[in-house]
């Protein structure tokens, strides 16, 4: 696409060519006045789905070590968005995988290190896609999925946005940003951030009256286990709607194909 005339100063765009996509799935390098240089996204676009109106996007956020590919190439997104299309268990739905921003092990999807990691996600991803898929529009409701650092930002991003993101939900998510000393291996700048903006408690009760839906899950053999069941206790007492869900399964690649369904048929079910 190449140079644009951003609203939000995103000025280039390049899109990957449609016929050398691997299995319809499309990559996307961009200019990002958040990152202050490039920024990728990995993109599925079901077959059909340009010939259609105001269709749902499905942000998915990915964990540490990660980035933008890995939600299609070790999590398989795109093949079971296809086999509930093929059901016609959802309607096609647009999957952006976009990277974290590649801080070190993991951005947290966070303001810092004198990076915008949050407005990444929040304004330049979601700019980029209305500006370069006509299908996508102000009508078009946007959903936030992500796993483990992933789920710490769908949830928080969700609540602290609740008028951007129609639906959140999370897999085996980092609930406290400390719990990244368990994953990363440099120490994560928390000094750098506000604690009420880090903490997830903060933004759910504050936008409480018009959170969007919001679920989140983890397996049993989770290390993530317990901050999960605190979020949910917290969540009760607080009288703050949610869904929340333990099954069989670990912090694996395994467990997230598994239950990224649950996702795309919550979001089916907020679309209406």
């Amino acid at each position: 696409m190449g140079p644009i005339n951003g609203d939000q100063g995103i000025r280039t765009i390049e899109l990957s060519d449609p016929d050398l996509h691997c299995e319809g799935i499309q990559f996307v390098t961009m200019y990002s006045p958040a990152l202050g240089g490039r920024g990728d996204l990995s993109i599925f676009a079901p077959p059909g789905i340009a010939a259609m109106t105001s269709v749902p996007v499905v942000l998915l956020l990915h964990g540490v070590y990660g980035s933008h590919w890995a939600w299609f190439f070790k999590g398989a997104a795109h093949r079971t968005a296809v086999e509930l299309i093929s059901a016609s268990r959802i309607r096609p739905m647009l999957l952006v995988s976009p990277s974290d921003g590649l801080y070190q092990d993991g951005s947290g999807y966070l303001a810092h290190s004198g990076h915008n990691y949050e407005a990444w996600i929040t304004k330049d991803v979601l700019e980029c896609i209305r500006t370069s898929f006509s299908y996508v529009d102000r009508n078009s409701s946007v959903f936030l999925a992500g796993l483990s650092m992933g789920g710490y930002g769908a949830l928080r991003l969700g609540a602290k946005h609740p008028k951007i993101f129609h639906g959140v939900s999370a897999h085996s998510a980092i609930t406290n940003i400390g719990e990244m000393k368990l994953f990363a291996f440099e120490p994560f700048p928390i000094e750098q951030i506000d604690p009420a903006d880090m903490d997830l408690l903060h933004w759910m009760e504050r936008n409480r009256s018009i959170l969007p839906p919001l679920r989140f899950d983890c397996g049993i053999d989770d290390p993530l286990l317990d901050g999960n069941r605190r979020l949910h206790t917290d969540l009760q007492k607080r009288r703050v709607p949610h869904q929340y869900f333990e099954f069989p399964g670990a912090h694996t690649w395994q467990y997230w194909r598994t239950h990224l369904a649950s996702s795309l048929l919550f979001f089916e079910t907020i679309v209406g």
